[in-house]
């Protein structure tokens, strides 16, 4: 498919912004979690800014990552692809099928993770200590995913 000349630059500057994303998600979460971080350091987060602070990065960076692949980059490059882009889940069902993510139900759990480490980050420690734990799991399909997505735009030559 042709893109327009719009179409084609905003598909490159989103590939830029994401992989900057990738970076600083990845630098993030090697700094919270390569230290020893486990509840009691989310128990103490008000008496240790630093963490809190890595906590707060990694939440953020999470989550506008997530954002941008999915509800921006997916949607364009889908169309880029020819594809019919449509509801949130059904884009997420495309890129699946297109292998551009592994799951689209994974893709749907890390988007309610975010939720969760962002509503419950005051409230429940255990539960939040939970929900960045999971989250550290989940960064390297999200990063692998926001990864195939700019490879396959570079190798079309979008």
């Amino acid at each position: 498919m042709t893109l327009g000349p719009e179409a084609a630059l905003r598909l490159r500057f989103l590939s830029r912004v994401v992989r900057k994303e990738c970076e600083h998600l990845t630098l993030t979460d090697r700094r919270l979690f390569g230290d020893l971080f486990g509840l009691e350091q989310v128990t103490r987060l008000e008496e240790t800014p630093d963490v809190a602070e890595r906590v707060e990065a990694f939440v953020g960076r999470f989550g506008r990552l997530q954002d941008t692949v999915g509800d921006k980059l997916l949607p364009l490059l889908l169309a880029a692809l020819g594809e019919k882009t449509s509801s949130a889940i059904d884009n997420l069902d495309r890129a699946e099928r297109l292998e551009l993510l592994g799951s689209a139900d994974e893709w749907l759990t890390m988007r309610n993770l975010r939720n969760q480490m962002v509503h419950e980050y005051v409230e429940d420690p255990a539960v939040l200590y939970s929900a960045l734990q999971t989250g550290h799991a989940f960064v390297p399909a999200l990063v692998d995913a926001a990864s195939k997505m700019i490879a396959e735009i570079e190798r079309r030559r979008f």
